[in-house]
């Protein structure tokens, strides 16, 4: 995949715990969260399967978005996630594949 800016949601099951994140290496960030390379949130709730993303153009847009996903009241993220994504599969395979 190339790399470009990227906003994505990670859970840790359906209707589990979600995460977003922003990144210019969305394939080297997932890796570092499945892996739990890096103590924090995603580690400490066992977070790590991708479940949305979105590419950006640049990182600002990316950042914008980013910053309104996490004020979504959480039955919006859910709703969000489901649109594409409606059995919560990891999408892992589909970035590195």
């Amino acid at each position: 995949m190339e790399r470009q800016p990227a906003v994505y949601v990670l859970a840790n099951g359906r209707n589990g715990t979600l995460y977003i994140g922003v990144t210019s290496d969305l394939v080297a960030r997932v890796w570092q969260h499945r892996n739990h390379v890096v103590d924090g949130f995603t580690k400490q709730h066992g977070i790590g399967a991708l479940v949305w993303y979105e590419l950006h153009a640049t990182m600002d847009s990316a950042i914008t978005r980013e910053k309104r996903l996490k004020k979504w009241r959480r039955a919006w993220k859910i709703d969000l996630v489901e649109q594409t994504n409606p059995y919560w599969r990891d999408l892992w395979p589909d970035i590195v594949g």
